[in-house]
């Protein structure tokens, strides 16, 4: 079996080119976006859209496995860093500003039996659940959050500023504070139900 080769530098700018275009086409016409708009939007031909991508399913899967990655890579870089609460802490950060650039959750739904997704997403877990082991073993937040917890919690402070017909730049960053100090073990309470699991 002959080595994979890399992509030659045009063919590696025009993948990006496409899920760009196609992050941009989806989040404007949602999952009906046509491969003709995006190959339109990337300035490329339609043939050149299946060359990279089998299908539209693979080309939807391809941008998620982008996303979960970034994600697992700044999960990865924050594992050793000395304060385990800011390090949670930044994660969330990144991982909301990424939603609010994009909202793309929909496109998470339509992937989700892609098993590249599937395991991208389980190794995001994974590199999480060191984040949230440390901060817990830290004190920097309360011995029954779980990294289930957590991964719910990633996509909400822009989820509430979506009830707001014009908001404020930034402003899903005062809810991520609240968020995280919710997080926090100082004053809290019992929480009044279990953890759910991950499927």
């Amino acid at each position: 079996m002959s080595p994979v080769r890399p992509l030659r530098v045009d063919a590696a700018r025009n993948r990006e080119l496409l899920l760009a275009a196609a992050e941009d086409e989806f989040a404007e016409r949602g999952i009906s976006a046509s491969v003709a708009d995006i190959a339109r939007r990337a300035g490329v031909a339609k043939g050149t859209v299946f060359r990279h991508f089998a299908t539209k399913e693979d080309l939807i899967a391809s941008i998620v496995v982008g996303h979960l990655a970034t994600l697992t890579s700044v999960a990865r870089r924050q594992a050793d860093a000395p304060d385990p609460g800011a390090a949670l802490l930044e994660f969330l950060t990144v991982a909301a500003d990424q939603r609010q650039q994009h909202d793309l959750t929909f496109l998470q739904s339509a992937s989700e039996d892609d098993a590249r997704v599937t395991a991208v997403r389980d190794e995001l877990l994974a590199c999480l659940g060191v984040l949230v082991d440390r901060a817990r073993d830290a004190g920097a937040i309360r011995s029954d959050v779980t990294v289930a917890d957590v991964f719910l919690l990633m996509c909400a402070p822009v989820h509430v500023i979506e009830n707001l017909s014009d908001p404020t730049p930034g402003l899903w960053k005062r809810y991520l504070a609240i968020i995280f100090d919710g997080l926090r073990p100082e004053g809290a309470n019992p929480l009044p139900q279990p953890a759910p699991s991950l499927p």
